[in-house]
């Protein structure tokens, strides 16, 4: 059985929250910082990780370079929760 997404739903249930919209906001300005610094560019599949977790501390101390795959993978709990909230 194939699991079809409501996007509308998850839009209107998260991600068009203001909180999240404020979160997105930051990881795109740290995103957008490294690129103009020559850190990364587009395409080359690496992603801006914040070391503390916080998407709103965007010192160049807390940002750091990792692959996507690395990035979006967290050890998970039972209940779906990270491991590590600050990893």
């Amino acid at each position: 059985m194939v699991y079809q997404r409501n996007y509308k739903k998850e839009y209107a249930n998260y991600h068009g929250k203001p909180t999240q919209i404020k979160r997105r906001d930051k990881r795109n300005a740290a995103n957008n910082l490294l690129k103009k610094k020559g850190v990364i560019k587009k395409g080359d599949g690496r992603d801006v990780a914040h070391r503390n977790g916080n998407p709103n501390d965007n010192r160049l101390s807390n940002l750091a370079v990792q692959k996507k795959s690395t990035n979006r993978s967290f050890a998970r709990t039972k209940t779906a929760k990270k491991k590590n909230p600050f990893a």
